[in-house]
């Protein structure tokens, strides 16, 4: 569990550092969305390509990406129905929060946590891919198509082709899939340009909380608390469920497929929405929040299933 406590402090640190960018000024008032785009058009999808050219595809198509997926799927579900069926949320916010209910760290959090806690820093890789291939292009596509008030079937069709992050991604699956070897020369530039993917993200992010408070709008209080107890109560509960009576695990596996299901939202979430300007708000206070209390989450998890 020191693993775990290490890989948290590291994440804080990293995000009070951006913070206390935001306090002095140290770049102006237009870095928060120059970081952004840069994160977003740039370092993610060289890191994402990365990822998953490196990827051990016996552990991306295990028993566990169903799992994710189910986890997933219910709690975001629930969010997009509640959201716009009973507090008639527009399509863009309502995409942000299902994200963030089901939409976890599976990069920065979730392979230390991996690491040290469940004994394999693989494990996350499933849920990487889910996220990566399905999720995240199904999102962007929404997210492009109702902010830019631009429908067609053309550019919908065309958006995976235009979204930085899923030419990345889709381009190392491919790498993967094929079995192809790419010279160290090549790889290196997406590995070294990959590698300021996180601390940037977590950098803007750290920016974006000075100046305010952890739910400080009132209307976005209650999409924050939803996300937040469906990502770390619901999400785990659906992802025991669905591995022990679906799939039938036990033990170490049934571990994996809970404790990955606990862990908090994704940065991704809040880089999408200051991206599109839509729920930034809502997704900055549920990145926060939601990472504040999966620690505790991830202890309890670990404790009930080896009592």
């Amino acid at each position: 569990m020191g693993g775990v406590l290490i890989g948290f402090a590291i994440i804080a640190v990293v995000i009070l550092t951006g913070y206390v960018i935001a306090r002095f000024g140290v770049i102006g008032p237009e870095a928060h969305q120059v970081l952004s785009r840069l994160a977003f058009f740039v370092l993610s999808p060289a890191l994402l390509f990365t990822v998953l050219a490196e990827a051990d595809l016996h552990a991306l198509f295990s028993r566990q990406l169903p799992i994710a997926a189910i986890a997933a799927v219910v709690p975001m579900a629930i969010f997009l129905a509640v959201a716009l069926a009973v507090w008639r949320r527009k399509v863009p916010e309502a995409t942000i929060g299902a994200l963030a209910s089901g939409y976890l760290n599976a990069n920065n959090i979730g392979i230390p946590v991996a690491a040290y806690v469940v004994g394999d820093a693989a494990a996350s890789a499933p849920v990487i891919l889910l996220q990566l291939i399905v999720f995240a292009p199904v999102a962007l596509t929404v997210l492009d198509v109702t902010t830019s008030g631009k429908a067609s079937l053309g550019r919908i069709l065309s958006q995976p082709l235009r979204n930085p992050l899923i030419v990345g991604s889709v381009l190392g699956l491919v790498v993967a899939l094929t079995g192809v070897e790419l010279p160290a020369p090549v790889l290196a530039p997406f590995e070294l340009v990959g590698a300021a993917a996180v601390p940037i993200i977590l950098i803007n992010f750290g920016m974006s909380l000075h100046g305010r408070r952890l739910l400080e709008h009132p209307g976005s209080r209650r999409d924050v608390v939803l996300a937040v107890v469906l990502k770390l109560v619901l999400m785990p509960l659906v992802a025991w469920a669905a591995a022990r009576f679906l799939f039938g695990l036990e033990g170490h596996a049934l571990f994996v497929a809970v404790v990955l299901a606990a862990l908090p939202t994704a940065q991704n979430v809040f880089n999408y929405a200051t991206r599109y300007r839509r729920g930034e708000t809502l997704a900055r206070d549920a990145v926060l929040l939601s990472t504040l209390l999966s620690l505790p989450v991830i202890v309890l998890v670990a404790a009930l299933l080896f009592a």
